[in-house]
């Protein structure tokens, strides 16, 4: 069997030798190169571009203008397609833009024959601007929109949405509630994936082809469709080998340009490459958020309402529009629950800064900084346990939120294997009462996630498996593989089923939208659960469709024969009757009754639950230095059944490493006045080396959840939300001082120490 064990990933040894094949290993010889001109406003209009000394540049084959493109405006952001216009994704930038959002916007593009050439060119080109008034924060967002950054958007609000759970108002009634607030910001973050955003285009035949780097080949294919006005028939997206995306890759970033460029130019191949600073500036940014929660509860620590005002950064475009902030702002209702009532607005604002999208953990990173540090606080405040506390408060087994039903909870269990390897009762006393300028904490954080995006959108994944001659399966899933391992998971789910070796499963790792099976793309931990609940309906589909011929074959009936170990055998007994390689050889040459035997099958996803964790840190703070070490750290997931533990504990090993980030150095930085990007680049942006890293420790506690395909939920993005709010509880544990901001830099550390009168 194969579901359990940890075998190898079927793509490690093309990676570690280097024949894997990514998008820039395929481009054809003779691409042209395109270079974008940027913005140097962050909001305006462009008036006029001179490109009369670029054009006479030796080498310069076409330059695009804002004023050129197409007058269509467009969606960027990989959710699936709506058939209702009303829900569909915000149609808010062209292929380049005269109306000017953020410094950086594109405004004109180069195609040359080599880079040196365009870069060149693009010096030369002039451009006239109307200047506006940079809203760069959500305050003058809110306040200055006398030019809004969108007309259809006066009050530069993308969208406002509420809830109330229960009757707040009577809720809060009740006597004796003690009343709990604070007040939260966290900063913008990059996603950092190692291979920058790519992508070329060339024609062929009546269709455009591109090729990128990107987690949604068929939603970028529709995209570019509703972009350049085509028939979506007419455009084919190949997705090789991609070296990381994180979520910033779930947009159409670049590839609409890239098949237009291609276009202007005869068909010809066109190659638009990205540079570091081009991406941290001009794809998408983790979206910043500033959030207030107010909570009344019993001195017991019980939770009887809670009230969230929860605004989001949206940047200059709508990219994933309200929804990264909308499942931030419901989610503080999912892992803890008041008995009475929770209440909850929700703003997402345009501003002139680089667009945010989405990011590992879609907002929920963010607002488990927040409530997870404002949890810790109230219990600080009433002099209680708060693990005590929280699991007083947390989700229980059966509840159900937005038809979302909790149907395996191992979270208990988490914590108390967290405390468990962080000695947390001891150190809880040995680190209390310090002195002097070094001082010891440790803290904790929990959460909920919910696996995939159903019921807020469709869910659909197919997977194609076809017999090879010689008892092998070829498998085709419409689901990327991005570097987490999903193409190893769905050998296994398939070996599984069929009983065969996992070197018999052979899955094709590019996405090619004219003949990979459709699916919504790598995103929302949703894989291993929706996808792979397609791989195992195709799975059980082609082995009734090789039983069926080994039945003709061998004229003993199905219902008595099963496959075992590559073979077809009978049930009770296991005798092998005949090796798969002899029916699959038999089904395509026999004269009698020949067949190709193919299974596809189609999974739309109509259940969803929530994966849990937590994390414990210990920690040792410098406070005259503002120096945060981290000595240990532990995640312990629940992520329903484990389908390869060594490939689980990766995924655990890398989310904790970019929480490690995002909790003590990753922040972009922008000039106030002007909203350039400051730390465009990986020198200046503080991500976090192996210098930086502690030893990780990962565990897990094995649930079964009656959804998965395997017992298996969410586990791709859960590991990075809980580290950051673990590290601050554990320095207001240390010190006494509680951080509202994150991440906690050694700046931020030493301003406020010193109004604590510590330094």
């Amino acid at each position: 069997m194969s579901i359990g064990k940890s075998i190898k990933r079927v793509d490690a040894f093309d990676k570690v030798t280097g024949r894997a094949l990514y998008t820039d290993d395929m481009k054809l010889n003779n691409a042209l190169i395109a270079k974008i001109l940027h913005s140097t406003i962050a909001n305006g209009r462009v008036k006029g571009i001179d490109i009369t000394e670029a054009l006479k540049l030796k080498g310069v084959v076409k330059i695009v203008t804002c004023f050129d493109v197409p007058d269509i405006k467009f969606p960027t952001a990989g959710h699936p397609y709506s058939l209702d216009p009303e829900h569909g994704d915000v149609a808010d930038r062209k292929l380049l833009n005269e109306r000017v959002r953020y410094y950086g916007d594109d405004i004109a593009a180069v195609v040359a024959k080599d880079s040196i050439t365009a870069e060149k060119a693009l010096k030369l080109i002039k451009v006239e601007c109307e200047e506006y008034e940079p809203l760069l924060s959500i305050g003058d967002a809110l306040k200055k929109t006398s030019v809004p950054i969108h007309e259809e958007y006066p009050d530069n609000i993308l969208a406002h949405t509420s809830y109330e759970i229960g009757n707040f108002n009577e809720a809060i009634k009740e006597e004796g509630l003690k009343v709990f607030e604070g007040e939260f910001e966290i900063s913008p973050v990059k996603h950092c994936h190692i291979e920058n955003p790519i992508s070329y285009a060339y024609a062929e035949g009546q269709k455009i082809v591109v090729v990128s780097s990107t987690q949604i080949p068929h939603i970028v294919r529709r995209i570019i469709g509703q972009a350049l006005g085509l028939e979506w028939g007419k455009i084919r997206v190949i997705k090789p080998y991609i070296g990381g995306g994180f979520g910033n890759k779930q947009d159409a970033l670049y590839e609409p340009l890239t098949a237009y460029l291609s276009q202007i130019v005869g068909g010809r191949c066109v190659k638009l490459d990205l540079s570091r600073e081009e991406d941290f500036v001009n794809t998408r940014l983790r979206t910043a958020m500033k959030i207030k929660l107010k909570s009344y509860v019993r001195s017991n620590g019980r939770f009887v309402a809670r009230e969230l005002e929860l605004y989001g950064n949206k940047g200059a475009y709508a990219s994933h529009g309200h929804s990264v902030v909308s499942k931030a702002g419901h989610a503080i209702k999912q892992v803890y629950n008041d008995e009475l009532a929770t209440k909850g607005d929700i703003y997402s604002v345009f501003t002139n800064l680089p667009p945010s999208g989405a990011m590992r953990g879609y907002g929920i990173p963010q607002i488990t900084f927040a409530l997870e540090s404002h949890v810790e606080d109230i219990a600080r405040k009433l002099n209680l346990d708060s693990i005590e506390m929280r699991k007083l408060n947390a989700m229980p087994l059966g509840f159900v939120d937005n038809k979302i039903q909790c149907y395996s909870n191992g979270l208990f269990e988490c914590i108390e294997k967290g405390k468990e390897y962080i000695e947390w009762d001891k150190k809880i006393k040995e680190y209390a009462n310090q002195r002097g300028p070094i001082r010891k904490g440790v803290g904790m954080s929990m959460f909920s996630y919910a696996t995939g995006v159903y019921p807020i959108s469709l869910e659909s994944a197919a997977c194609r498996i076809v017999l090879n001659q010689d008892g092998s399966v070829q498998v085709q899933m419409g689901a990327t593989e991005i570097g987490q391992g999903a193409d190893t998971v769905f050998t296994q789910m398939v070996a599984e089923i069929l009983d065969i070796s996992t070197e018999n499963v052979h899955i094709i790792s590019a996405q090619d939208t004219d003949i990979t099976p459709f699916d919504t793309g790598a995103y929302a931990s949703r894989q291993s659960y929706v996808s792979g609940m397609a791989a195992k309906k195709a799975a059980l589909e082609i082995k009734e469709k090789i039983l069926d011929h080994g039945s003709f074959m061998i004229k003993i009936p199905k219902d008595n024969m099963d496959l075992r170990d590559n073979s077809i055998v009978i049930k009770e007994t296991g005798e092998i009757l005949v090796s798969l390689k002899e029916v699959a050889l038999h089904a395509l040459y026999n004269t009698e009754k020949s067949v190709h035997i193919t299974a596809e099958a189609t999974n739309q996803c109509k259940t969803n639950s929530f994966a849990f964790g937590v994390c414990f840190v210990d920690i040792e703070v410098d406070i005259p230095l503002g120096k945060i070490k981290v000595n240990k750290v532990i995640n312990v997931h629940d992520c329903g059944k484990l389908l390869n533990p060594e490939l689980a504990e990766a995924q655990v090993h890398g989310g904790m490493s970019m929480g490690l980030g995002f909790g003590l150095s990753e922040q972009i930085l922008f000039n106030e006045k002007t909203g350039k990007m400051y730390n465009d680049n990986l020198l200046d942006y503080k991500l976090p080396t192996i210098m930086d890293t502690p030893p990780l420790e990962a565990q897990f506690v094995e649930t079964y959840d009656i959804t998965g395909p395997f017992g298996n939920k969410a586990l791709g993005e859960p590991p990075a939300i809980p580290v950051a709010p673990a590290i601050r509880n554990a320095v207001l544990h240390a010190t006494g001082v509680g951080f509202n901001m994150s991440p906690l830099t050694p700046q931020r550390l030493v301003e406020k120490f010193k109004e604590y009168n510590l330094i």
